[in-house]
């Protein structure tokens, strides 16, 4: 990997960074694909015409499906030569580590320190992970970046149970380096190059998170995310926590809020030093008609669209608004076609594709924080 910061204005950085599966301009927004696909019928050519860097995939939920009786879905996938070439995509993949989606299946899960042992969402069975599992899941996916195995522990969480879960992230982000390590050495591991990130955690304690972060920037990872955010908290609280936090991760590497979120979530996080973001809100609100514009956020059931000719935004290059009117659009969703669904969510990642781009290029020529003051009130004018 080749990471290099190209500009910086205050906090926020514009980096190029060089992996084995192409380059990746950062910030950037990763696409969220947890099953190898994304919601609402988008194909992998879709994604590259509406400008997606990195596709995201999940490793649980790949881990279970797809798969049979005596093999698991990494496994098949490992068969069919890897992730990239299973669905079709040669440009960089993040895989999560798969734990979020085990932490909150709260009622089916038991925590040890060898890892954790719960059922499956899909057919009850009784499944353990633990970093090693992860990575290796990761490693028969073989994604561009693999994610450390984690906990996202739950919010509200006492002090000291976040205090003891902190610590064994820490703990269980040794024992994946140790796995990458022995599997990227093997002869027949699909992406010998894979990256790992580890996560920081703490909660809302901004004395665990800085003493977490101290103690994983020690531990030379490829890069770095910022964790267990977005599960409750306000805004502001998750702000204060990367003002904290961030200073304490590596700048010469890359720094990923995960899970995070709105537009004007991504605007704060790129303006206090994270370079990634992944969010499944896009695609979630164009299934439900709701789409983004420079000017906020419209909902195509509203009646008020029934017979507005104009395109979701004027000016936007979508494969939406350069052929469909929002009265069109309207009668798919309220038809229930898939078309209508797909049409948003192609718009919505659109949207925050080329915002992502717009960010890059103000920081480039010294005027991100005119930008971004002049976008939040943008957005803020239909809400």
């Amino acid at each position: 990997m080749v990471y290099k910061i190209l500009a910086t204005e205050g906090n926020a950085k514009r980096a190029h960074m060089e992996t084995v599966h192409g380059v990746i301009e950062t910030p950037v927004f990763m696409n969220v694909g947890t099953v190898a696909a994304i919601k609402g019928a988008i194909s992998t050519d879709d994604l590259k015409e509406i400008g997606t860097q990195v596709e995201l995939s999940n490793t649980y939920h790949l881990h279970v499906r797809p798969g049979n009786e005596t093999e698991s879905g990494d496994e098949l996938i490992k068969k069919m030569g890897g992730l990239h070439k299973f669905m079709h995509w040669d440009r960089p993949i993040l895989t999560d580590s798969g734990g979020f989606q085990v932490f909150s299946l709260a009622g089916l899960r038991k925590i040890k320190e060898e890892g954790v042992t719960f059922r499956s969402h899909i057919d009850g069975r009784k499944i353990f992970m633990g970093p090693e599992q992860s990575i290796e899941i990761q490693s028969n996916l073989g994604s561009t970046i693999a994610m450390a195995f984690d906990e996202c522990a739950a919010n509200p969480s006492t002090e000291k149970y976040i205090s003891q879960s902190s610590e064994r992230t820490v703990r269980w982000l040794q024992r994946c380096q140790e796995e990458m390590k022995k599997l990227n050495s093997l002869p027949d591991t699909i992406n010998r190059d894979q990256l790992l990130f580890g996560i920081n955690q703490g909660g809302t304690f901004e004395d665990i998170r800085i003493a977490n972060a101290d103690e994983i920037s020690a531990m030379n990872c490829d890069g770095y995310a910022v964790g267990g955010l977005a599960v409750g908290e306000t805004h502001e609280e998750m702000y204060h926590i990367l003002d904290v936090t961030v200073p304490h991760l590596p700048k010469e590497k890359p720094t990923y809020l995960m899970g995070v979120g709105t537009p004007a979530n991504i605007l704060e996080g790129v303006e206090r030093g994270i370079d990634f973001f992944d969010c499944v809100y896009p695609t979630r609100n164009g299934r439900h008609g709701n789409v983004y514009t420079g000017h906020g956020k419209l909902n195509l059931h509203n009646r008020q669209y029934e017979t507005d000719t104009r395109p979701i935004e004027e000016g936007c290059g979508c494969p939406a608004c350069r052929s469909y009117s929002r009265a069109y659009i309207r009668h798919l969703l309220k038809a229930g076609e898939m078309l209508g669904m797909r049409l948003c969510s192609l718009h919505n990642l659109w949207f925050y594709n080329t915002m992502m781009k717009e960010i890059r290029s103000a920081i480039e020529e010294g005027h991100f924080a005119e930008y971004k003051k002049k976008k939040l009130a943008d957005m803020e004018e239909n809400q």
